[in-house]
């Protein structure tokens, strides 16, 4: 059965066009995905993102089990600080990507994808043998995410906080829209900056009223998962589930920088060798040359129509106006500047590798 968030209620009065995503019943868009990913690029929109899972790991040990669980070394980050990081699984691939928070060497906050929370929370007890104490909050909190470059002005009436103060990867528990203790994270999917605040679902309609009222006069929208998501593929980040996967290691898809072997974590030794020697395949973004939209699962080839890989991101990118992709092919074809071909229906359309991000802001 799909479940309802807390605002559904709300999405739905504004005419959303709901979808189920991950177990939950999601606004998919507004207005149309065009016009909400212009709204975050050029003003200030708001994600209801409250399927996302949340968990506490507390206590003497909480440090130890994020550390054999994260690839990323979750020491290196002080109180108020969040790091991007992925639970490696025992074969090489990858169980979840998430955001690991840090209160206090006691404290800690793990926010993982909407479709794995159960996965990920089963995963994270079996391998709890220090006995850190875990608490799932997944179903009590609301997020938002309020992403744009117009988001600090629009929001700062609320909080006594100074927005502008918080850096990227940062975070403060302070007062937001006349409530107590809610996290602002300057954390965002999108790449326009923003704020991604968390509170209770019983608190998150206060919430949203006052975000709107506040940020009527800088052209605020609410936005909805299909601009998300092609906003963030401009940006070039991984979606679970599409560009990374229980079968894809954090080497191939060129997460190397989340994967520190400055300790041991789950398969560090097997992934330390995969570093060292490099892999078969990796993960490349690619824009096509001529017309035509790249979708998941399309094939890549070479100039010789032999198969070299798959597309597992594409879109038509409104910022750039061209179809953009990410995908996986063989090593040797990995290089910026490479041709490649994508097989859209019977036409093999010409692209051309190139680095990261698409969206240069």
């Amino acid at each position: 059965m799909t479940k309802n968030i807390a605002l559904s209620h709300i999405h739905e009065a504004l005419g959303a066009k709901m979808v189920p995503f991950a177990g939950y019943n999601m606004p998919v868009s507004y207005e149309g995905v065009n016009a909400e990913h212009e709204t975050v690029r050029k003003a200030v929109g708001v994600f209801d993102v409250s399927h996302m899972g949340e968990f506490l790991i507390m206590g003497p040990n909480a440090l130890d089990l994020i550390q054999k669980v994260t690839s990323n070394d979750a020491s290196k980050i002080v109180d108020d600080q969040a790091q991007y990081s992925c639970f490696p699984n025992a074969t090489g691939g990858i169980v979840d990507d998430l955001i690991v928070y840090r209160f206090n060497q006691e404290k800690w906050l793990l926010v993982v994808n909407a479709s794995n929370i159960e996965k990920d929370w089963n995963w994270i007890s079996s391998q709890n043998t220090m006995n850190a104490e875990m608490k799932n909050l997944s179903e009590d909190y609301s997020l938002l995410a309020i992403q744009g470059p117009k988001a600090v002005e629009a929001m700062q009436s609320l909080t006594s906080v100074d927005l502008s103060e918080i850096k990227f990867y940062h975070f403060n528990v302070a007062d937001f829209a006349g409530i107590e203790h809610v996290i602002i994270s300057a954390t965002g999917y999108t790449g326009s900056g923003g704020f991604e605040i968390y509170c209770k679902n019983s608190e998150v309609e206060q919430v949203w009223n006052k975000v709107f009222e506040a940020g009527a006069d800088f052209g605020i929208k609410p936005i909805g998962l299909a601009a998300r998501d092609t906003l963030r593929l401009e940006m070039g980040y991984c979606l679970y589930g599409n560009d990374i996967n229980d079968n894809t290691s954090p080497i191939e898809a060129g997460l190397g920088w989340i994967t520190k072997f400055t300790k041991d974590f789950t398969n560090s030794e097997a992934l330390k060798q995969q570093k060292e020697d490099g892999t078969s395949r990796r993960l490349i973004a690619f824009e096509l040359n001529e017309r035509g939209i790249p979708r998941h699962d399309y094939q890549i080839v070479d100039s010789n129509g032999n198969n070299i890989g798959i597309v597992t991101s594409g879109t038509m990118s409104p910022s750039l106006g061209i179809g953009i992709g990410m995908g996986y092919v063989t090593s040797e074809h990995k290089k910026v500047g490479t041709e490649i071909y994508i097989q859209i229906r019977k036409k093999a359309v010409p692209a051309t590798i190139v680095k990261l991000p698409f969206y240069k802001g």
